[in-house]
């Protein structure tokens, strides 16, 4: 049973000594980005920075604008908890419309309406 390896679990394979080659380099590369702030994981690398410090913007399409105007002239999008305007859908009347932020596709068609695009701080 032993022919030389001493007791017959000292010697079952490549289990033993840990494996041939680059074998268990993502454990070992866990743990020394780990003490530097980066996370290792299936993929890739990435900083662990916390993710509500990137500020969230919440855009809505201009095809929805007419909906949320309910038949007024003029709406202003932070009431409705909206910060941007793009472009996707057609408008078919003028529209007021106040906002942080619009797409350039998104101020031409308001204003093909012969609506405004107002800036809001």
């Amino acid at each position: 049973m032993t022919h030389g390896w001493g007791s017959k679990k000292k010697h079952r394979g490549a289990g033993s000594r840990g494996g041939v080659g680059r074998a268990g380099i993502t454990k070992h590369m866990k743990l020394h980005f780990k003490k530097k702030g980066i996370s290792v994981g299936a993929r890739g690398y990435k900083s662990m920075r916390h993710k509500g410090i990137k500020p969230r913007v919440r855009s809505v399409n201009i095809r929805e604008l007419a909906k949320l105007a309910g038949g007024r002239k003029e709406i202003i999008l932070r009431e409705f908890g909206y910060d941007k305007v793009i472009g996707a859908g057609n408008i078919s009347f003028p529209l007021k419309v106040m906002a942080k932020g619009f797409s350039a596709k998104a101020v031409e068609k308001i204003e093909a309406a012969k609506g405004q695009a107002l800036k809001d701080e």
